[in-house]
């Protein structure tokens, strides 16, 4: 299997498990960069950002993927769907403004003049103002000081409208604040029961059902799967009904010691081992 770089600390966990799922159809069909680029249309130049992490590849490549590895497309379409809003921010705040391109060479020539000498003016095309006639000298006291003394009032203005401001949002928050914790329901509880019902096991909390449940989901289907996973042996933290970093590991754990695709998710075979 070859190896991968490792994927940045700033994906999202639905972008990051998108590349992970990209990867393993990759690997299990034994697929090579320029087999991807022949059979889905895109080049290997872009597979290779795509399964880097460093691109979001587009709904087509995805459903073209999973059309030549036998895999259901659903899944990739509803990780890329999350994984587009979060990739989207993550450009908008990489975007900055580059240094004009005038102001360097200028520097880059002040400092080849050497020690000593003066750079040469540097001259802005733009619209131009007359210059400001020059204060009597036995005025320049008096300017600086009026000057000082209105900056200090503008600044004591701004501190005091500020502080206003401060006061009034802290007053609104305090009254559109929720009811305390104390008073807000708790969260479900759950025991595991294991039995065996039918010849399958059951944690007697869902009802037996084997729907498809993902990083992320909640409730009871979940802490079915968290006692099953236990009575495996594999421990997915607290039984609490959240598919967290816990249970995913535990889910992943199950599934290669079960000889099945290491996917993080639950599916109807992932639940037939659990039962089983």
């Amino acid at each position: 299997m070859p190896r991968y770089k490792a994927l940045s600390a700033e994906l999202d966990p639905c972008a990051r498990q998108l590349v992970e799922r990209l990867r393993q159809l990759k690997d299990h069909g034994e697929l090579t960069m320029r087999h991807l680029a022949a059979k889905t249309g895109y080049s290997a130049k872009s597979w290779e950002r795509y399964l880097g992490g460093t691109s979001l590849p587009p709904r087509e490549a995805l459903e073209a993927l999973a059309r030549i590895t036998g895999a259901d497309p659903v899944p990739l379409l509803a990780l890329h769907e999350v994984a587009a809003d979060t990739w989207d921010s993550r450009s908008a705040r990489t975007a900055v403004d580059p240094r004009p391109a005038t102001q360097e060479r200028e520097l880059e020539k002040g400092q080849e003049q050497g020690q000593g000498q003066e750079p040469e003016p540097v001259t802005l095309i733009g619209p131009t103002a007359p210059p400001a006639p020059a204060p009597a000298p036995g005025r320049i006291p008096h300017i600086a000081l009026t000057a000082g003394l209105a900056a200090l009032t503008v600044a004591l203005l701004a501190a005091l409208l500020l502080m206003l401001r401060l006061d009034g949002d802290v007053t609104q928050a305090a009254v559109a604040a929720p009811p305390s914790t104390a008073a807000a329901s708790p969260s479900p509880t759950y025991t595991c029961r294991i039995s065996r019902v039918d010849g399958s096991w059951s944690a007697g909390i869902n009802k037996g059902r084997n729907d498809e449940i993902v990083y992320g989901a909640t409730g009871a289907d979940v802490a079915e799967a968290q006692c099953l996973l236990r009575r495996a042996g594999i421990s997915p933290g607290g039984i609490d009904g959240m598919f967290g970093p816990l249970t995913l590991r535990a889910v992943k754990t199950f599934q290669q010691r079960s000889g099945l695709a290491v996917d993080g998710m639950l599916g109807p075979r992932s639940w037939k081992a659990l039962r089983g």
